[in-house]
């Protein structure tokens, strides 16, 4: 059972950060995208549980996002990977020891339990986990498993409730991986969205994958709008990023053996090919404005610049954004960065530990949507962003009517 009090906190929090009236939730239109990350309430709850889902859109997410993986009988479940250790009890289960392994996913070893191991129904035995552990762990081992047909259920019931369009922004983890297993996702994706009636391009639907040939193939059988996700392994001193494997390139490339880096597909060569099979990409949100160390300490890293005995974001330096915007709007392509998160130790000195400086930031430079671990900060600061910017957005406010986006 959850804890009542503890629930009842979370749903005051969500309520505070609320406009008086459901309507009053709406976007403005052309207003960027709140995306629930992993749910959207993942700052407090467990990733991808239907109580995450339910609080995320609460606090006024648009889109909610079940990572896909697949079960060893086929089924689509709700998991940011398809080892479960980190986000499940699997590893506090006796009945489950000797499933505990090493696989290989995307040419790195991995050891745990892995969902193309257990059935279904197995699967709905195990509990979801906090997995950061700066996180509250207080609700650990009290949220199902959720199937991708119980996320849509979920987010069709909770649209009519909230009067206003609610989607789903699915992503395919690890394809490669999968298909290897002969358990690949696309198929079974596109014919749960038929039954759901979704499988076209106005339905409230976005598919995102850090893979390149699935979503091609995903586009020449589906309209369904698809996002061209876009990855490194880290920030360097001086802000460039790193490429180490195997956060250097799409997996489906090194296997093909096609040259080249994750940053490619962000010049305009890059965007131009992406626009031939995706309608927007999702970078990690360095690429948009990256950071620099405020100091460089003696072993290249950051050094610790405001004596917390910490190095962390804190200790870095906003520099210039790029262009890679503009490049993409250029093309007709939406822009949604990843991953925001409000914890003041992942904010860099500039936002001067407030997450709504960041989330205006990105909000001034034109994206159309962001992944928010915390969806109400990121509905806060799109509200101080549209107060500011659209007119017709206070007029509807003050009017008591629906602020309403075409555009989505």
């Amino acid at each position: 059972m959850i804890q009542p009090l503890r629930w009842a906190g979370l749903c005051l929090l969500a309520l505070a950060s609320l406009s008086a009236s459901a309507h009053d939730r709406g976007r403005a239109e052309n207003a960027p995208l709140v995306i629930g990350h992993r749910g959207g309430a993942t700052g407090y709850l467990p990733d991808h549980t239907l109580e995450n889902y339910a609080l995320g859109i609460a606090m006024g997410a648009d889109y909610v996002e079940p990572d896909l993986v697949s079960t060893k009988d086929g089924h689509l479940i709700a998991r940011h990977e398809p080892n479960l250790i980190a986000t499940t009890n699997v590893a506090s289960l006796p009945q489950f020891a000797s499933r505990k392994r090493t696989a290989i996913i995307d040419g790195a070893a991995e050891e745990g339990f892995f969902a193309s191991d257990f059935t279904l129904a197995e699967i709905k035995t195990l509990r979801a986990i906090q997995p950061l552990a700066d996180r509250d762990a207080s609700f650990n081992g009290q949220f199902e498993i959720p199937t991708l047909e119980e996320v849509i259920a979920f987010v069709k019931r909770k649209s009519a409730e909230e009067g206003r369009r609610i989607g789903i922004y699915p992503e395919t983890k690890h394809p490669t991986y999968h298909r290897s297993l002969g358990l690949p996702l696309e198929d079974k994706l596109l014919a749960i969205l038929s039954r759901a009636g979704w499988n076209h391009r106005s339905a409230p639907v976005i598919i995102q994958s850090f893979e390149t040939a699935n979503l091609k193939y995903l586009r020449s059988k589906s309209s369904v709008r698809l996002v061209q996700l876009v990855d490194a392994n880290d920030v360097n001193a001086d802000g460039s990023l790193d490429f180490t494997k195997p956060y250097d390139k799409p997996y489906d490339w090194v296997v093909s053996g096609r040259a080249g880096l994750f940053k490619d597909l962000l010049t305009p060569a890059g965007l131009a090919e992406v626009k031939t099979y995706a309608d927007g990409i999702g970078p990690w949100k360095v690429y948009l404005i990256s950071s620099a160390c405020k100091t460089v300490a003696a072993g290249g890293g950051c050094a610790d610049t405001n004596g917390d005995g910490l190095v962390d974001e804190r200790d870095r330096k906003l520099l210039a954004p790029s262009d890679i915007v503009a490049n993409a709007h250029k093309l007709g392509l939406m822009v949604h960065p990843y991953t925001f998160r409000s914890e003041q130790k992942r904010l860099a000195s500039d936002y001067k530990g407030s997450p709504a400086i960041e989330y205006l930031a990105f909000y001034e430079l034109g994206v159309d949507g962001v992944f928010a671990d915390f969806a109400d900060d990121a509905f806060a600061a799109r509200a101080m962003f549209l107060l500011k910017n659209d007119p017709n957005y206070a007029r509807c406010l003050v009017n008591g009517r629906g602020c309403v986006n075409s555009r989505d």
